[in-house]
């Protein structure tokens, strides 16, 4: 068997919100495996405690795909939160870690509040996508911030399976905080392993988090960088293929 790749998503997302992501990844690297998992508080664990530290969430990651009969070192491709998860991963168990694409991501050290999450949403994220009780209302505030590339009749179908998904496994609004409150804390490091190979990737058009805060960890770490001109924060959803091709670009130029 070859790689194993391993998706992380972000804040009170699961597995399912990569639709259909993962099976064209598998179908790029037939030789691959590509794994995907669940932080604790969302999907399968929703009636689980989310910690409020970044690195408690890798030690139940770990456990996870020890579980699930995994081994490392994994490739990780991570969105948002789960970016921040993947760099606590690679700082806390490098050994584990052979690979990491880190999306439209940031950190406290590198970025202010107000690039991290951009003001223009506030309103909107606390008003229909955090207290409003209409799931399918939740998750189309949510789709039309962080999707630029999809139609509206697309996104329209998807927050009703979205809602569909926080109906069958429901993230409350205290695992919500709290896992929030784990990104805000969340301090990157002032460097990464250097035994690691990273890849910064994000989104020029990503309303939700600043593409400004990707470019800051590039030129902190001294890391490349790959963006997609277009694309908004949902990167995966956005431009499948794209994010795709440069992961396998990524990892081949790491080992030329």
């Amino acid at each position: 068997m070859g790689r194993t790749w391993v998706l992380l998503r972000g804040l009170v997302r699961e597995q399912r919100h990569w639709e259909d992501f993962p099976e064209q990844f598998q179908a790029s690297v037939p030789q691959d495996r590509v794994v995907t998992v669940d932080l604790p508080g969302n999907g399968h664990f929703c009636e689980e405690k989310s910690p409020t530290r970044i690195a408690a969430m890798v030690v139940h990651l770990r456990n996870q795909l020890t579980a699930q009969g995994h081994q490392g070192p994994y490739h990780l491709v991570a969105l948002s939160l789960g970016a921040m998860v993947a760099v606590q991963w690679l700082c806390q168990a490098p050994r584990e870690v052979a690979f990491a694409g880190l999306i439209n991501t940031s950190a406290s050290r590198y970025s202010p509040f107000w690039r991290r999450l951009r003001p223009a949403n506030y309103r909107r994220l606390l008003s229909d996508a955090v207290f409003s009780r209409n799931r399918v209302r939740k998750e189309t505030a949510i789709l039309e911030i962080t999707s630029n590339l999809r139609e509206p009749a697309f996104l329209h179908q998807l927050a009703e399976t979205w809602a569909e998904y926080a109906r069958e496994q429901p993230v409350s609004l205290r695992n919500s905080l709290r896992q929030l409150l784990a990104a805000m804390r969340f301090r990157a490091p002032a460097a990464l392993p250097e035994s690691v190979p990273v890849l910064i990737i994000n989104g020029a058009g990503d309303r939700l988090v600043s593409p400004a805060c990707s470019l800051a960890l590039s030129q902190a770490w001294d890391l490349p960088i790959k963006c997609h001109p277009q694309a908004g924060h949902d990167l995966p959803l956005d431009a499948p293929q794209w994010l795709i091709n440069t992961l396998i670009e990524g990892v081949t130029d790491f080992t030329v």
